[in-house]
């Protein structure tokens, strides 16, 4: 039964986890956006409460 034997699909777990843990990452980190986003006014919002039409 080939599917009892490791070596082919040890080498490829190792392999595939190998690049899920050491190379995607480290795309991942170095991505920079291109707009950084900007921090809005301080100023509170004035909220009205939410007049339920079943009351």
């Amino acid at each position: 039964m080939p599917q009892l034997n490791p070596d082919p699909w040890f080498a490829i777990l190792v392999f595939s986890w190998s690049v899920f843990l050491l190379i995607i990452p480290a795309k991942i980190s170095n991505h920079i956006t291109p707009n950084e986003p900007t921090p809005k006014s301080a100023k509170k919002h004035k909220t009205k409460p939410w007049d339920w039409p079943w009351q």
